[in-house]
């Protein structure tokens, strides 16, 4: 669905965090009125998206659904400007450090969330891919990881967003109507055809997607409600391409004042041309660590080609795992990767252990890459998060169809990002530590959270084996030319055929994951590619400022859990962080030793 940058930004990371043990009371203090703040906003997201306030777990809304009734725009902007007041107000009042950091945190998501509403309303078409949506909310409610008494909660919204109960509208209805009211504004944009029409080619997917979840449930009385439900998003989607398609747009670019707003949404705060810049640079000097280890990986393998993309080739398909040998495989890294941590002294790992599961179909459908699922936080009772793998697909002769996330020496890279000391870390380290629901969910962008994940690939690279070593630089070379293919593509300074043609004749990428790249750049989350590297270079100059400042005192072990106890700040406050406490701190530890 259509939504607001904050709301859309919170159904993105799908996270909070309630107070676990091992905190201080003093540090429990700040942080209960830190959340009595951050309550404000969760409420004005509860009021109009409840399924992303229900997933990150503010209680009571299992059963609401997504206002898409008359004067939305109106409404949420007169909401978001009075929670604006009002945590104003509060900053005035407040004499805590962190507690007013927080609150300037909070102050500036309301402000971007504003700015993004008031733009997107001014330049864009609404467009609701329902479908997907829809499947979410339901998928929220239904999981193994969610007690099964908020089961019955999916079928009643089911019911509501079919139009069955009383005082509820069908959503598809409300939803053609929040679009078809605003055809005759002039210089509204449409959505990009291309994304409407992969919308409507896996629409079906979707909604079967939900009668599989129900169907594996023990529930009773939902086929009813579902299948009235399954034809309205049928009939929205023939609506779809009958009134909405005409009115598409065939350039994918956004208008430059979108493009720019996005940049600043995902957390990057440099302009196209800067990005463009640094990540071509960095790409050349990782191209040339690739080309020279390229040489070494052949020779062990006993391969005849030493250039890294034939390298590359031979990996994927030598290594190649099949579907039921998965889930073994991604264990087995994951042991081996846990013993480097501990046995290096490179982070506190936790004692329980890591998550990892195989997709649904419909799961790989709304997610095709390898990514972590993240339980709600926010009264959190022993959920963690897992590790994803998407379903791979079993050829009629008994094979199994591959990927670039299927083979041996790619396994490495994705376990250190998504699970650990990559992601999973970072929100395991939020449940078990405590951090306030701020620091966890507002300060939330993909700056802070996709550059650790590429930090935690780069501080276990040194010790994977060479073609472990060769596809982490492949993937880090991926996430250079994002920072620059992104921006090119929105500036129109490179074609989308010789953006692809680059991703897989330079980089060795695969047609699919290379197609999937381009969605991405153009239409699906444009100005979200560059976090990666670009979060990867503030941690990784953070880093080094940090050891020039300790020498002979710095203790990465000591660095890293610093980092992961602080939330999901942005760069400039984590930096604040290390060199105001870190650093003094670790300075008088050494001196009273």
């Amino acid at each position: 669905m259509q939504r607001t940058a904050l709301a859309a930004w919170l159904a993105i990371t799908w996270s909070a965090v309630a107070l676990a043990g091992g905190t201080s009371a003093q540090a429990i203090d700040w942080v209960e009125k830190s959340n009595e703040h951050a309550q404000v906003v969760l409420n004005g997201v509860a009021k109009f998206t409840p399924e992303n306030a229900a997933a990150i777990g503010v209680d009571g809304l299992d059963e609401e659904i997504t206002d898409l009734n008359p004067q939305r725009y109106e409404r949420e902007l007169a909401d978001s400007a009075e929670i604006l007041a009002e945590l104003k107000r509060r900053l005035e009042d407040e004499t805590d450090t962190r507690v007013r950091q927080d609150l300037g945190i909070l102050i500036k998501v309301v402000k971007d969330s504003m700015r993004s509403a008031k733009l997107k309303r001014e330049n864009m078409l609404p467009y609701y891919n329902l479908n997907q949506s829809v499947f979410s909310g339901v998928r929220a409610l239904i999981d193994v990881q969610i007690p099964r008494e908020r089961y019955p909660a999916a079928i009643v919204r089911i019911k509501r967003y079919a139009g069955l109960e009383d005082g509820f509208t069908p959503l598809t209805e409300l939803a053609r109507d929040r679009t078809s009211e605003r055809f005759d504004v002039d210089g509204l944009v449409g959505p990009y055809r291309d994304e409407v029409e992969q919308d409507l080619e896996r629409a079906e997917t979707f909604i079967v997607g939900i009668e599989e979840l129900l169907d594996g449930t023990d529930l009773q009385g939902w086929q009813e409600p579902y299948e009235t439900l399954a034809g309205q998003l049928r009939d929205y989607n023939r609506w779809l391409r009958d009134e909405l398609l005409p009115r598409s747009r065939d350039d994918y670019r956004l208008p430059p004042v979108m493009y720019e707003d996005a940049l600043r949404n995902w957390g990057v705060d440099a302009s196209p041309e800067e990005l463009i810049q640094q990540a071509t640079q960095g790409y050349m000097d990782i191209r040339n660590e690739m080309v020279a280890l390229a040489p070494l990986v052949a020779k062990d393998k006993a391969y005849a080609s030493t250039d890294y993309r034939e390298v590359i080739k031979k990996l994927k398909k030598d290594g190649a795992i099949d579907g039921d040998k998965m889930l073994d495989h991604y264990h087995g890294v994951l042991k081996q990767i846990e013993d480097i941590m501990v046995r290096e002294r490179i982070i506190s790992l936790p004692e329980r252990d890591a998550g990892i599961r195989i997709a649904s179909a419909a799961e790989t459908a709304a997610q095709p890459a390898p990514h972590l699922d993240i339980p709600r936080l926010i009264g959190n009772t022993g959920e963690y998060p897992d590790f994803v793998i998407p379903q791979l697909q079993q050829n009629d002769d008994g094979s199994w169809q591959q990927t670039d996330d299927s083979y041996k020496a790619g396994a490495w890279t994705l376990t250190a990002h998504e699970a650990r000391p990559g992601h999973e870390m970072q929100f395991s380290s939020m449940i078990e530590a405590g951090v306030s629901i701020t620091r966890a969910i507002f300060a939330f962008n993909s700056v802070n959270v996709e550059g650790w994940g590429l930090y935690a690939e780069a501080i276990t690279k040194p010790y994977m084996p060479l073609d472990g070593q060769l596809i982490s630089l492949q993937y880090r070379l991926m996430r250079a030319a994002r920072m620059f293919l992104d921006p090119m593509l929105n500036l129109g300074l490179i074609t989308p055929e010789d953006a692809k043609s680059l991703i897989m004749e330079d980089i060795g990428i695969g047609e699919t994951w290379a197609q999937n790249e381009i969605e991405r750049y153009t239409y699906r989350i444009p100005g979200q590619a560059p976090a990666y590297y670009f979060g990867y270079t503030k941690l990784q100059a953070l880093r080094i400022q940090t050891e020039l400042a300790l020498r002979d005192d710095f203790d990465q072990q000591s660095f890293h859990d610093f980092i992961l106890a602080q939330g999901m700040l942005p760069p400039d406050l984590m930096n604040k962080a290390v060199m105001e406490d870190f650093v003094p701190a670790q300075k008088m530890s050494a001196s009273s030793d």
